[in-house]
Order: C-alpha cells, then structure tokens, then sequence
C-alpha cells in the first residue's frame, strides 16, 4: 500500500465526528504522528512569518495548529492509558521524543513570542475579552517557562533536559506498572481468605482465573480459590483491611511500599536524576528551584503560602491523629492482639473498629450501589443544580472496549452541549489503576462553528461478576462523583477560546474544586437515598445505615488529613530544598516528614516514593498539595449551599446556576480566585474543611 492511500485510511487523521477509537491500531501511531509533524513544521513557519499582533493574527493560527494533534495524538495517550499494549507503548515511545521537540520548538518561537509581548503592549490589548488576555498572558508565561528567553549553550542544555525528563517519566510509569503486574500471591488454604467479603473472593479468583501463569487445569471459584491477590488497589485495599493472616498482610504490604525499589524496575536512581534535572532547569530559567517554577502557574500566590496551609491543617490534625492510632490500639487489644499496631495492622484493624463502631461494612452496602443506580442519582442531582440533561446515546459509536458507553449532555432548552464516555470497570491487564477525567474534545470554533466539548470519565470500579451487576463500594460512588465534577468543568464551559474552555487554563490547584465539590453530595441525605437502592428487591438503603456513612466520613479524619499533608510537604521539599546531589536521601525527607505527620514511624524499608507517579511521572510536581489547596476551596464552595438551605429547592436551584454560571462556565478564562469571590462574596475560608472533617 502506498504512503498516500494509507494516510488516507488512518484513523488517527479523520478531522470529523468523534475519534475512531474502534479501528486505531498500534501501526497508525507513526505514520500519523510522522504527517502531522510535517505538516505542523510547516504551519508553523507560516505563523512565524505572517504573525501580526492581534488575536486573529496571531492566536487563531495557533488554536487551528493544535486542532489536529487533540484529535489524534490525543487519543493514542487515551489509548496508552485504558489499552495499554506492548506494541501501544512501543509506538507511542517512538514518536515521543520528536513530539516534545516540536512542542518545545513551538513554545519557545521567538517570532511568536515578540507578536504576543508586542500585541500584549499594544493599543489592540484593551479590544480583547477575559478570556483571551489571559490566554496571551499565560502563554507569555509558558514560552518564558519554555526557555524562550534562553539562547545558545542554555537552550540547548534546556532541551536536552526536557527530553530527558520525558522519557525518563514514561520509564517510572512503565516500571510502577511492571512491577505491579509482576507480584503475585496464590493463596490456595480456606483458612486464609476467612473473613473476606465475597467481592473481593469474586476478584481474587477472576484474577486468577486471567493470569498468564495460572496452572491449565486449574479452574478457580470464589468459594473454593485458587484465590490471586495483586498489588492493583481494587485488590490491594480490600486485602489489607480483611486479611485474618497478619504474616500475609505483611507480605503483601511490604510488597506494596517497594514497589518498583529494585532490580531491572527500580525507581530509585530515577528520582535523584528526575529531581536534579528539574533544579538545573528551573536554575536555567532563573529560579531558585523548581517548586517556584510550579507555582508560577498556580494559583497559590508562594511556597511559604502553601506551607501556611499545611502547617494549619496539620496542627489542627495532629491530635487527632494520634488519638486515632491510641483508640486502634486499645481496641486491637480488647480483640486479644498481643502485639503492638504497625503499618501492615492499621487498615485491618481500622476496618473491624469502623464495623464495630458503625456496624457495617463495605460490603453490606454494595448492594444498595448498583453502577446504574448511582448513574441515574448522579444525573438527577445535576439536573437539579446545574439545569442539564444527561441521556445515553445508543447509536453506533466507536468505543475501545465493549462495556465503554457514551452520553450527552443537553442545556434547558434541550440543545446538547457536550458529551463524554464512560469507561467504569477494572481491566489490570490493559488499563491503568485509578480514575481520571480526560478530555477528549474541548470547545472551540472549527470552521466557524462551535465544537463541543467530549470528555473521557475512567474509574476502576468492580466489573459485574456472573448475574449480579457492577455493586460499588462507597468509596467508588464518591470517586464516580469526583470525575464528574472535573467532566462538569470541561464540558459545561461557555468559552469559545480553546486555550481557556473548560479546565484549560485553570490553575492547577484550583481545577479539583470542582470535582471535590461534588463528593459532597455524596453525604447529603436526599441525594444519597435517592440512588442507594438495593440492586435485587429494590428498597432504599435504611435510615440508619445513612447516619452510619456520615459519622464514617469522619472516622480518622486526623490521619487521613496527615497522610495527604505528608505527601504534599514531601513534595514541596524535594522540589525546593532538597540537595539531589547532597549526602541525604529522598527517603531520608520523607523520614524526617513523616515525624510530624505521621502515627506510625517509617519503615526503614519504605520506597513508597518510587511508586510516587503523581509527582515522578504525572503532573503533580511540587503541586501534590493542590488536593488540600483545592478541598479547602470546595468545601468552602459547598458551604455556600448549606448556607442558603440544601433543603430549600429553589435556594439550591439559585446558587447552583450561579456556581454553573461562575467556576463551571468560565473555566481558565478568568483567574480563580476572582471566580471564587464572585461566586461566594469574599476569599475562601479553610474552616468549613475542618468543621466538615470534624477536626475544627
């Protein structure tokens, strides 16, 4: 076949429709990624030569550069994520390093760069909107982030950096996810799965039942094992809540925290370059270090600022913390436990104390979680605050695996505004661990006419086992919840602008406000009965159990809020005081750290921070505290709806279009905070985060 005719046939080409997820086929990565690399160059010598300073001249020629890569570049990384395949990952590898190249290139054109400053000094400047200021003041920005300002020895120094840190990403990824993939433990005694919820015997032998190494003749049941326990957190949690045999849980606990620490996968020598790399560039580009690099695009104004956040939550917590682990104890020995609590105990004994003090368990509520019943709650209640309409669409459309299903989204008026896929089950094989919200498409104009925004909402959540259908667990309804406030962001923005539609041009630590502001809804009352149905006879979760949930969200509060301010101090540290090239290990912060943040001291051998993706190979980078940053500011957000009555309908109607018409609507096109005083009338307060949580 010649070259013309089969790019004429690649999937990843096709500029209409939604992207063909149903033919993309490994061997259409590079020569697709090879065309439009081609034609990009070109294009952007074109915008180079003829850049002029107005938006029309300049900013239109470049959102019309990036329209093809969405759709096809776009959908290999979606791909690289949900059918993750050897020959997927191969493909996408081999065109990276040129990508990265040209998108540096791109970003660090002086022509461009001039025409934005020039355009930004010019009587044009006050012709502009909101939304298209900012998008020229953040793209100033990123091309001085980009090394624009850098030339000869520097640049290339600086380029050479960020290659390297690109691959070396994707290789702490890959390695997390061998080494994930590459522990096993058959358990084949009955004696050791006693006390297991059926869900989790259900996975154990499904997982058994798929793995490469299983013995042929060997059928396994959840009633009779073999039982397959990984380290992919479906498994993993679950695990180590209700593992009777504390040898086991050690076992598979100490696994977890070394995951990817040695041999052909090991992380460790990665973090020190990946740190070192990042210092040099950040030095590069005139910074001090790299967490200062971080925050200049985010919304937390310094390091100090955030480390005031931290340091309030923490004290606020402490306590409480340790009053945790002492109630752990005291009960565990009440149980008969003769030997003190340590990291492979905590969740085993935190869940029998949830279940004694609450009586109840995950599992008794799975069944009142069907995925379609939450769906349809979850619908309702955006029906209810936000006015939309969400339907699923039962044409043919192009999906990468057969349980992956596709909505729309329609305003009032009953015109549709968006849409999104929904891919809700675990696949370990192919899929990574987790659950995201990508976009897809985003809202523009293409060729004169708006482009709606499409978004990809992924969870990991229990697939349906036999008859029974997909039965979630509480936790999985809430993270359900949390994507979908990120897929409101993207798809109900009114932004033509694609450089600040949706969650494009939103401060980093800002774009979880949305998502976290819906878990919320996950404790209140009404919306919870209204989905909790029991998937066989029907009847709504009982009163009592509801009570149960909300005193449960609280259940070690103090714990919980240390662990995440470990992580983000951790962070913080590494990328702006740590010596990568000093005596000290990174194990050695996360020691000294963990004195003030945790109950438990660290295990000597702990290498958590080698499966540490969000901030190794993820977009977390000495911004891992935006989690806490942005919690504080939705549940500051969601106060606003306790304020004005979450029983009074027409109160809750009126301030949820005025959170639709402010933080959802305008996305990046205004900076956040200003977004969020509009919406709440004054600066946010991290109080209704400490009264939700108990801890005030």
């Amino acid at each position: 076949m010649d070259q013309q005719s089969s790019l004429t046939d690649n999937p990843l080409l096709v500029l209409e429709g939604l992207p063909r997820f149903d033919r993309i086929e490994p061997q259409h990565i590079q020569p697709a990624v090879k065309a439009l690399l081609e034609q990009s160059k070109a294009d952007l010598k074109k915008i180079e030569e003829e850049a002029q300073p107005s938006w029309k001249g300049l900013l239109r020629p470049l959102e019309e550069l990036d329209y093809p890569w969405e759709r096809s570049w776009g959908s290999v990384g979606h791909l690289l994520g949900v059918k993750n395949t050897p020959e997927i990952r191969e493909a996408y590898e081999s065109v990276l390093p040129d990508i990265v190249a040209f998108s540096l290139s791109a970003r660090q054109s002086k022509p461009i760069y001039e025409t934005l400053v020039a355009l930004r000094d010019s009587e044009n400047w006050n012709t502009l909107n909101d939304a298209q200021k900012r998008i020229i003041e953040k793209r100033i920005l990123s091309a001085e982030l980009a090394g624009i300002g850098l030339s000869g020895e520097q640049l290339t120094r600086f380029n050479d950096i960020a290659t390297e840190l690109s691959s070396l990403s994707t290789k702490f990824a890959n390695n997390v996810l061998d080494a994930t993939k590459a522990f096993t433990l058959i358990i084949t005694s009955a004696d050791d799965v006693a006390g297991f919820p059926d869900s989790l015997k259900q996975l154990a032998a499904q997982s058994y039942n798929s793995w490469d190494e299983k013995a042929p003749e060997v059928e396994a049941t959840p009633e009779e094992g073999p039982w397959r326990i990984s380290l992919d957190f479906p498994c993993f949690g679950p695990f180590m809540q209700h593992c009777r045999n504390r040898v086991l849980r050690e076992k598979v606990y100490r696994a977890f925290i070394t995951r990817a620490s040695e041999g052909e996968i090991d992380n460790t020598p990665l973090i020190p370059q990946i740190l070192k790399l990042r210092k040099e560039k950040a030095q590069l580009l005139g910074y001090a270090n790299f967490a200062e690099v971080s925050l200049a695009e985010k919304m937390a104004p310094s390091i100090d600022a955030v480390l005031e956040m931290e340091e309030r939550l923490r004290t606020a917590s402490f306590d409480n913390g340790q009053q945790d682990l002492k109630e752990l104890q005291d009960f565990a020995v009440a149980q008969g436990e003769t030997v003190p609590i340590i990291q492979w105990d905590f969740a085993f004994w935190s869940e029998r104390l949830r279940e004694q003090r609450f009586s109840y368990t995950d599992e008794e509520l799975r069944p009142y979680f069907s995925l379609e019943k939450v769906l349809d709650g979850l619908f309702q209640l955006v029906h209810r605050i936000f006015g939309i309409t969400v339907t699923q669409v039962t044409d043919d459309i192009p999906v990468w695996n057969k349980d992956v299903r596709y909505f729309n989204i329609a305003d009032e008026s009953g015109e549709t505004i968006a849409g999104f896929y929904l891919d809700p089950y675990a696949r370990p094989a192919d899929k990574r661990g987790g659950a995201w919200m990508d976009d897809c498409l985003g809202r523009k104009i293409v060729n004169g006419k708006v482009q709606l925004p499409v978004a990809h909402l992924v969870c990991n959540s229990t697939p349906p086992v036999g008859t029974k259908p997909s039965l979630m667990t509480f936790r999985e309804v809430e993270t359900l919840f949390h994507e979908f406030g990120h897929g409101l962001q993207h798809m109900l923005t009114t932004i033509n602008e694609a450089d600040a539609a949706g969650i494009n041009g939103v401060e980093w630590d800002a774009v979880e406000l949305a998502s976290q502001f819906m878990e919320n809804w996950c404790y209140h009352k009404p919306t919870l009965l209204g989905m909790a149905k029991h998937f066989e006879t029907g009847e709504t979760l009982p009163d009592e159990l509801f009570e149960k949930i909300k005193a449960a969200r609280n259940f070690q509060a103090g714990t919980q809020m240390l662990r995440q301010i470990q992580f983000g101090v951790v962070d913080l540290k590494l990328h702006s005081e740590f010596n990568p090239d000093g005596s000290e290990s990174v194990f050695d912060v996360q020691r000294e750290i963990s004195q003030s943040t945790s109950v438990l001291p660290m295990l000597p051998e702990d290498r958590f921070l080698c499966s540490f993706q969000h901030i190794f190979a993820g977009g977390y980078a000495a911004g891992y505290f935006s989690y806490k940053w942005a919690e504080v500011l939705s549940a500051d957000a969601f106060s606003a709806f306790e304020d004005a009555g979450l029983d009074d309908e027409k109160a809750v109607e009126k301030t949820g279009r005025r959170f639709r018409d402010t933080i959802l609507a305008m996305g990046g096109s205004r900076h956040p905070m200003d977004l969020f005083k509009e919406f709440r009338g004054r600066e946010p307060s991290p109080e209704p985060l400490l009264r939700h949580t108990g801890l005030l």
